[in-house]
């Protein structure tokens, strides 16, 4: 396969760079990256940061880590490499997406990588309790956070998933002034002692919007090492945590179901190719 091939909104490019590496579009946004060649190669730099989280956070060894939004399953193939062994659930609404990922790019044989065409939240709250290491939600309809998946609600069943010393990560997107950050901290502190942000210096002064990757836990978070991950990226990010994170959530109310909004609407041009 060296030409794009497309099915309805999604749309798998080849990179003319990296022999055997792809990227997902899903309407016309990039998606997720993939290099068949070296799983281990994480393109998007908020992947890196998750990675990042997994890799310091979570105990050494293999891990059991439920994934909510699957894309082309870019940190399932990571850490089947970087954690042999590891057994990963992978839930995406999106049963065709799904497929034509399956299909054309194919996980080595042995990975352990489990895929589901679920509701996210459901999947959550079905999950046995106290069975994860991690729980990575990475779930975009569209562009936006579906409003079911952006509640304390959703929270707590994502702290019920996680054995004692998990992470919770999670990927959102915002500007300034952070009203649905702000908010998502907010549910994070009402469930988990210790939390914390990484996001590039641009995004967090609200020059532009941008991912932010959050990650929760109740035990503490390595936050020194994570700095120096992030730090040393191509595309450095700090970590902000404690005190400061505190104030930046400072007066936000925690999402309830029932009066929860999807995340907000991008502004033209700030994920797409062009």
């Amino acid at each position: 396969m060296t030409c794009p091939v497309d099915q309805g909104t999604a749309r798998l490019l080849p990179d003319v760079d990296r022999e055997r590496a792809w990227l997902l579009t899903v309407d016309d946004a990039p998606q997720s990256y993939v290099d068949l060649a070296d799983p281990g190669h994480l393109e998007f730099e908020y992947v890196r940061r998750i990675a990042h989280v997994l890799d310091t956070a979570c105990p050494a060894g293999p891990l059991e880590v439920l994934h909510l939004g699957g894309g082309a399953l870019t940190l399932p193939r990571h850490l089947a490499v970087a954690r042999p062994g590891s057994r990963q659930q992978v839930v995406d609404h999106d049963a065709a997406l799904l497929a034509l990922v399956r299909r054309h790019l194919p996980v080595p044989p042995g990975s352990s990588i489990g895929c589901e065409a679920a509701d996210a939240r459901e999947a959550l709250e079905r999950r046995a309790p106290a069975t994860a290491d991690a729980v990575v939600a990475d779930v975009f309809g569209g562009s936006r956070i579906p409003a079911h998946l952006t509640t304390v609600e959703c929270v707590r069943a994502a702290g019920r998933a996680l054995r004692p010393g998990g992470v919770h990560v999670a990927n959102v997107a915002d500007t300034a002034p952070f009203d649905f950050v702000r908010s998502q901290l907010a549910n994070l502190f009402v469930v988990f002692p210790q939390v914390c942000l990484l996001a590039e210096p641009a995004v967090l002064r609200g020059r532009r919007f941008g991912n932010l990757v959050l990650a929760a836990s109740a035990d503490p978070l390595p936050v020194a090492d994570l700095a120096r991950r992030c730090a040393g990226d191509p595309f450095p990010a700090r970590v902000v945590h404690g005190a400061a994170l505190r104030r930046l959530a400072a007066g936000a109310a925690p999402v309830h179901d029932g009066a929860a909004a999807p995340s907000p609407v991008p502004p033209d041009g700030s994920f797409s190719l062009s």
